[in-house]
């Protein structure tokens, strides 16, 4: 599925960034534990140059523990990138942060060369939650909702440490279906962008290879979790809608009714710990999307090449 959703003050984002980065000594990127590669924006990566950077794996404590150390070894195997994982229960995680940026900055420190740090991410990765963490007071607005923030704004965590919150941002266009689905799951984009019946049937897709267990746990479907995973996703779907009682007059399934309990599940982590992705999958999705990118680009360019040489043909009798 391919997202597009980026509203004006994406746009404002993105100009700040490019403004700010210049006076910047550490990028830190928020990610959501669930999908740390999906919730990575490439578009940041464009913006922020070859800045240090530090990836917050967020949420590690709703994300299946198996699979973010895979993450945090990818992530820590790149250059000029750190990767730590952190939860709503880590009470003060200013000095593991503070302590991680200053690996990756060592040069700078003290009152004469304070640190300078950018944080950002992508909507509804708990970046305004954990700003709020790190400075001990309620700076940033929250809530489960994409585009919350509006305003970029500095922060003083110590006298020496200053930090620059922006604006959630996703980049314009989505071209890896697989992240668009799994970042529409996460309510990472807005309402109007995308089809809830639709995400909930990839998300079911999903859970059924890797958390057919959960899925039989949380909706007491009353089978065996091998054959919720041999389910076909629609008559799973249909069997949660009745199991919830998300169903209208004369017996008809409300379908859309039932997507929202799905979606409101994994969002709140009733279903249980998940990872949608591994890095070896992701990697698997961009070198497709890349491929199939590079196929459209081909047959744009051979099209916009015969309608030329059509041009050319039709003017030569008069020559």
């Amino acid at each position: 599925m391919s997202i597009q959703w980026f509203p004006g003050h994406m746009h404002l984002t993105k100009k700040a960034i490019t403004e700010r980065i210049k006076d910047i000594d550490v990028v830190i990127e928020v990610l959501d534990a669930r999908l740390p590669g999906s919730s990575a924006n490439p578009l940041l990566a464009e913006l922020t140059g070859h800045k240090p950077t530090l990836k917050v794996l967020n949420k590690q404590d709703v994300a299946d523990p198996d699979r973010t150390p895979l993450w945090l070894d990818w992530y820590n195997a790149q250059p000029g990138t750190r990767a730590v994982a952190l939860d709503a229960s880590e009470a003060a995680p200013t000095r593991r942060l503070a302590e991680a940026c200053q690996q990756l900055a060592p040069q700078r420190g003290g009152m004469a060369k304070p640190m300078r740090v950018l944080i950002c991410g992508v909507p509804n990765v708990g970046k305004s939650t954990l700003i709020n963490s790190l400075s001990g007071k309620r700076q940033a607005k929250t809530g489960d909702e994409a585009g919350i923030t509006k305003l970029e704004q500095r922060i003083t965590l110590a006298d020496d440490f200053y930090l620059w919150d922006t604006p959630g941002m996703l980049w314009p266009r989505i071209s890896v279906a697989e992240s668009g689905y799994n970042l529409a799951a996460s309510g990472a984009v807005g309402r109007n962008a995308y089809d809830e019946e639709l995400v909930a049937l990839e998300l079911l897709r999903r859970l059924q290879a890797q958390y057919a267990p959960l899925l039989e746990a949380r909706y007491k479907l009353g089978l065996p979790a091998g054959d919720v995973a041999q389910m076909h996703d629609a008559d799973l779907l249909d069997a949660i809608a009745r199991k919830r009682g998300a169903v209208m007059s004369g017996g008809r399934v409300n379908l859309q009714k039932a997507a929202e309990i799905v979606l409101t599940d994994f969002r709140t982590a009733i279903l249980g710990r998940i990872t949608l992705e591994t890095p070896e999958q992701m990697q698997a999705w961009c070198s497709a999307a890349a491929l199939q990118d590079a196929e459209r680009a081909a047959q744009k360019l051979a099209r916009e090449q015969a309608r030329k040489g059509r041009g050319g043909r039709a003017q030569s009798p008069t020559e």
